[in-house]
């Protein structure tokens, strides 16, 4: 602990610095004196001294990287042993065009995929489907059987490079797509790694591509923590995932709360299940935003090591992999700007260094032009050359926590973790988190938060640079991608061929074995597999799936 006495003579020199020096400067600026916030709206002090720390113990909260609370790190030496992995997100249009773009990204680079689907994919439709009229392709690759999988994998070596799926409702079919995909190349399962988002909590929370209703989708959820712990055991299940929430409008205060309430509440249902903590945990993986506010940005994944390591450990696990955060980070698509495009760079190279010095084990790095459209290859080679810059110039990668020790910053982390109980304890008294999301809780709080930062914006008190401040009167204009109109074209041709040719009794044969394990309270995945092997699509696996457990309809909390 820090000396009393040497804390007394600080706060009295502090106060030194007040009267001698600051008042002076607010008298002559006064409007740099007024009240400075930060994005979740904690006032921040123009100084930070010893003072601010004093009660903290080092020794016993921070101590070293890789070590427990692991508030400085997963790893002992950090980027020294190995640096973060530079998984850019992407898909558009068909398998095809995809491929093309991984092929493009890893030629430059890239040492990890990352896998946007499009919205039918998303919602566990087929292309063909009447409801995906129109969506195809706009947001991510359509993947709508295992045809597509092999065709988007097609050349790339899955047993040799790491992939993220970022998909949810559908989780255990596009997974499975992927893992039959393995098993026709020959790859072992042991050998195959990669992460599946999976996080259906925070779906009802904030990015709404929910299907199943919460109890079902936890099953499911939990299917897939069970058959991976027990066959594939360098894939993390789940990705718990934070960043739509903050996309969706919400604080980094409210993005690290129910991210972390997420979390546990998914550890509580497979325990319930059965499982061993220790032999699911370690492949649990999270999911953060990298926005605007610097150092807050930083102090949110520092708390939320320590936070997820001290529940874990109160949960019962005993190995330590059970208790790292391991998390991938993807700077802010909301602090995007239409206007002056350009200026995007900057941000996302501050959001992506932020990222960096709080020690994200992967990084994507958002395209300029992400606001307008689709990425360019242009803007998505600038966006990997930032990650590039940071890792090879900046010196960012040469030690492990370099801002471990800064008094702003070791505040702001306890400041964080305090708020961040407050809502734990919060969502407690509804009962858990799915209790939480029937009554409205996540969906109110988030809504509140991003209307107050909009009105912010909109009176000036808020500057976002070139849209209510700095402006130009021109527009601003970049080359953009253009979409290959034919591509739906192809894709339905090819669903057509895809049941004209598939053994459609083995298929009948498969749906049915997983309908009946739906009823029932077997392990779906391995009837999933069975399924996709027979080349179901997507549409008609996930039909199954709706037919027993229901579809969800989010209630009015307004």
């Amino acid at each position: 602990m820090y000396d009393s006495d040497k804390v007394r003579e600080i706060a009295k020199r502090r106060k030194e610095w007040e009267s001698g020096s600051y008042r002076p400067v607010c008298e002559k600026v006064p409007e740099r004196c007024e009240r400075f916030e930060n994005l979740s709206w904690t006032e921040i002090s123009p100084l930070y001294t010893a003072e601010d720390v004093a009660g903290f113990n080092y020794l016993k909260d921070s101590g070293f990287p890789g070590e427990y609370p692991y508030l400085r790190g997963v790893h002992p030496t950090m980027y020294r042993g190995k640096t973060w992995t530079m998984r850019q997100f992407a898909g558009f249009g068909t398998a095809e065009e995809t491929n093309r773009r991984y092929k493009y990204l890893l030629e430059h680079g890239e040492t990890g995929l990352s896998v946007a689907f499009d919205y039918p994919t998303l919602y566990g439709y087929d292309t063909d489907h009447p409801l995906a009229r129109g969506e195809f392709g706009k947001c991510g690759v359509a993947i709508s059987s295992l045809k597509d999988m092999e065709l988007l994998f097609k050349d790339i070596p899955v047993g040799k490079i790491t992939t993220s799926m970022t998909i949810n409702g559908p989780a255990p079919i596009v997974w499975a797509f992927y893992i039959a995909n393995a098993d026709n190349q020959g790859i072992p399962r042991t050998r195959i790694g990669g992460t599946i988002q999976n996080d259906v909590l925070k779906e009802y929370i904030a990015q709404k591509s929910f299907i199943f209703p919460p109890e079902p989708s936890m099953r499911l959820t939990v299917d897939t923590f069970e058959f991976g712990a027990r066959e594939l055991p360098r894939w993390n299940t789940i990705s718990i995932s934070g960043y739509h929430i903050r996309e969706a409008g919400s604080t980094a205060v409210q993005e690290l709360a129910f991210t972390l309430a997420d979390g546990f509440e998914y550890v509580k249902a497979a325990m319930a299940r059965g499982l061993n903590i220790d032999d699911f945990a370690p492949r649990l993986s999270f999911f953060f935003n990298a926005h605007n506010d610097f150092f807050e940005e930083i102090a949110k994944y520092r708390a939320a090591r320590r936070i997820w390591a001290r529940g874990m450990k109160e949960l019962g696990a005993k190995k330590e992999r059970s208790m790292l955060m391991r998390f991938h980070t993807q700077t802010a698509g909301v602090s995007l700007t239409a206007q002056q495009p350009e200026i995007n760079l900057v941000r996302v190279a501050l959001q992506a260094m932020a990222a960096v010095l709080g020690g994200t084990q992967s990084l994507h790095t958002n395209s300029m032009d992400e606001a307008l459209a689709l990425p360019s290859e242009k803007a998505v080679r600038l966006a990997l050359r930032t990650q590039q810059i940071i890792e090879e110039e900046t010196g960012a990668a040469s030690t492990a926590d370099p801002l471990g020790g800064s008094y702003y910053v070791e505040w702001l982390t306890d400041r964080m973790e305090e708020e961040a109980n407050r809502y734990f304890d919060r969502i407690e008294q509804f009962g858990g988190v799915v209790p939480a999301i029937e009554r409205g809780f996540f969906q109110r709080e988030i809504a509140e938060a991003s209307y107050r930062f909009q009105q912010e914006v909109e009176s000036g008190k808020r500057t976002i640079v070139g849209v209510n401040k700095y402006k130009l009167d021109e527009e601003v204009e970049i080359p953009l991608l253009k979409m290959d109109e034919k591509g739906e074209e192809i894709q339905l041709e090819r669903l057509k061929r895809l049941r004209a040719d598939r053994d459609n009794d083995k298929l009948m044969r498969a749906l049915s074995a997983l309908r009946k394990a739906a009823e029932g309270d077997e392990n779906t995945m391995p009837y999933i597999l069975d399924c996709v092997h027979a080349y179901a699509t997507l549409g008609e696996t996930c039909g199954v799936l709706r037919e027993v457990f229901g579809e969800y309809r989010e209630p009015s909390i307004f």
